[in-house]
């Protein structure tokens, strides 16, 4: 009787974790939280099978096993945390978590030390706390409450649609604190373990808050928006180009209509001058607006970037694309140049790349229009372990206070404008692509960005250094 419980708990922690990988895919959130709910669903399978025990040497086998997965469970919930708060500095804390975790397993099943034995209780056997148990218990209390300040720091930044989600996330948190009360039972004090009840109202709003509020979330919604705005600027464009060729002639047969006295002027001459820019005023606009899509796409699918797609790419090439391929304004490519490029490959896509170095160019721009004055240069070099893309802009800077928070998801100093996705959107992928990005600057004075690549093996071939003025397109 006393099994029933446990084991139907065990069961909706797999359908949470069933649900939410069905509904939003397996994204870097929802495989994390699928780990969270299979510890619990076999830690409490365990327990159900435990209480029908009667032989106390399978008793003890199962009190090992069970407990194994316990030890793994309060990591489980702070790697889901960092997921959803997107903070991937925070990983390393994870894994070492884990490692932790990894070496009071090989205790537990190598000796007495975490789990001394059993009680053997009204409803049937239970871990005894051993010697070392409180270090896990410490670690539960450090990792849980960990995971508790970093949802609380980023839902006071965070937008309206994550801030409900992460303080589902808090609430959550907080009843999963209630389930602390099963460790008396460790200790010798009798009573059914409810925590089980607590942690199972916890994951459910976990899964809720992850599924029914990430319609909320402002990428979710971008994407969409982005791909209803394709199609009508792909038509604005091309009305743009017939204007470009016929806007011309009609307005040729304007002016030589007013000359000869056979139609009134009925058009102010600064009207006619801006209508002959007006072509290419819109398809700039047009072009700078479907490239923030695309980054926007971008970001909204890169926990799900398909790395199997990976190949090896020139960075040279790549730097000359973007430069190309950017919609600048009038005379901002002027202010662009090229200093010592080193060619060399990296591993992954050429078209994340090209909007890194797109994220790059629209900061510093900004930043030079700030200031009312600089330039940006872009360099690359080789060395044995790593292969580097310096982006240096002479612009505004940074300051000291905002330095460590710009790479930071959704966190944005331009007032009014800019969605604080952009850097966050460079630092992953230069992440998937097994680099990374750092930042360094003085205000005033200059910002530079230091892209690290590791070397592909057997492409580092040799190549002396060029040296490329930009000058801007025709």
């Amino acid at each position: 009787m006393y099994s029933i419980l446990p084991a139907v708990v065990a069961s909706i922690f797999l359908a949470y974790g069933l649900y939410v990988v069905c509904t939003k895919g397996f994204t870097r959130i929802g495989i994390s939280f699928l780990v969270l709910c299979i510890t619990s669903a076999f830690w409490q399978g365990a327990w159900a099978f435990l209480f029908t025990l009667r032989d106390p040497h399978m008793a003890m086998f199962v009190v090992k096993f069970g407990y194994l997965l316990i030890l793994f469970l309060p990591t489980s919930l702070y790697h889901f945390l960092t997921e959803i708060c997107e903070r991937t500095e925070e990983r390393r804390f994870v894994y070492a978590s884990y490692a932790f975790a990894g070496i009071l397993a090989v205790l537990l099943l190598g000796s007495d030390l975490l789990v001394s034995g059993y009680y053997q209780y009204f409803w049937g056997y239970y871990p005894k706390a051993g010697l070392l148990h409180p270090l896990h218990v410490l670690q539960t209390v450090i990792v849980v409450c960990r995971g508790l300040y970093i949802t609380y720091r980023e839902q006071q930044v965070a937008e309206l649609g994550k801030r409900i989600k992460l303080r589902l996330c808090i609430g959550a948190i907080l009843i999963y604190f209630f389930a602390a009360v099963d460790y008396l039972c460790n200790y010798g004090i009798e009573f059914y373990p409810p925590g089980v009840l607590f942690i199972a109202v916890s994951l459910g709003v976990m899964s809720v808050a992850i599924v029914r509020h990430h319609l909320l979330d402002p990428m979710t919604v971008a994407s969409t928006v982005g791909h209803e705005m394709r199609t009508p600027l792909t038509s604005i464009r091309m009305l743009a180009k017939g204007m470009e060729q016929f806007l011309p002639t009609l307005l040729e047969g304007y002016r030589l209509a007013v000359e000869h006295g056979l139609l009134a002027p009925s058009i102010r001459p600064d009207t006619v001058k801006q209508l002959s820019k007006a072509t290419n005023s819109i398809t700039q606009e047009v072009d700078r607006t479907t490239v923030v899509i695309d980054m926007m796409l971008a970001s909204a699918k890169l926990d799900r970037i398909d790395t199997d797609a990976f190949a090896n790419y020139s960075v040279v090439q790549l730097i000359d694309e973007a430069l190309e391929r950017y919609p600048f304004e009038q005379g901002e490519r002027a202010k662009i140049y090229l200093a010592a490029m080193e060619d060399y490959a990296f591993f992954g896509s050429d078209r994340l790349f090209v909007f890194v170095l797109f994220n790059l160019l629209k900061n510093s721009l900004y930043a030079l229009k700030a200031a009312s004055k600089g330039e940006i240069s872009i360099s690359t070099t080789r060395s044995a372990k790593f292969n580097y893309l310096c982006f240096t802009d002479t612009g505004a800077g940074i300051a000291t206070n905002v330095l460590p928070h710009i790479f930071d998801a959704h966190y944005t100093t331009k007032k009014g404008a800019g969605s604080g996705i952009g850097l966050a959107f460079c630092h992953q992928v230069m992440a998937v692509f097994g680099g990374s990005i750092r930042c360094e600057s003085a205000v005033g004075e200059y910002t530079r960005f230091t892209l690290e690549f590791p070397v592909v093996a057997g492409t580092q071939a040799a190549s002396n250094p060029q040296l490329h003025h930009s000058t801007p397109p025709g």
